[in-house]
């Protein structure tokens, strides 16, 4: 199982879409408190994500309450646009868990000292002057790259 990790996230949307996708991809979606917005079934029903309840999401109070978790993912990976190697060049694995900061200061500069520098990778931009991909396409990219070298998908 791939795990998909929010830290803080802000945008409820992005969240929506970041669900979504784990619950296709049969990925579990951790969300790390506090979050930018509330989750509850009207609004969810409102923004038509009746797929939450297929959701493997599992909520943790803050960081530390994430890290004694005993299904927590085996080793972490920050995507981080701080990163000197590539997507590419990352070796995933089965129990492996992808971090994204949040859509407005990305990761505290302590997490990222936490996964250390061997586990911060970036989406290659092209166009490196813009800011960064919204959360929710990095999140797709980088899972369906995980997922690929993972052997997942597909079956």
């Amino acid at each position: 199982m791939l795990h998909i990790v929010l830290f803080n996230p802000e945008i409820p949307q992005n969240t929506g879409n970041i669900g979504r996708m784990c619950a296709i991809t049969r990925s579990r979606l951790h969300l790390i408190h506090p979050l930018g917005f509330t989750i509850t079934d009207a609004h969810l029903r409102r923004s038509g994500m009746d797929y939450w309840k297929s959701l493997d999401v599992v909520h943790h109070g803050n960081w530390e309450a994430f890290l004694a978790f005993p299904e927590r993912p085996t080793r972490l990976w920050l995507l981080t646009t701080k990163a000197e190697r590539g997507l590419w060049e990352a070796d995933f694995r089965d129990g492996d868990g992808l971090v994204f900061g949040n859509e407005g200061h990305g990761a505290p500069e302590w997490l990222h000292d936490f996964v250390g520098k061997d586990f911060e990778i970036k989406i290659p931009q092209p166009a490196e002057t813009l800011r960064s991909l919204n959360l929710s396409t990095a999140a797709g990219i980088a899972t369906y790259e995980a997922l690929r070298q993972i052997e997942f998908c597909g079956r």
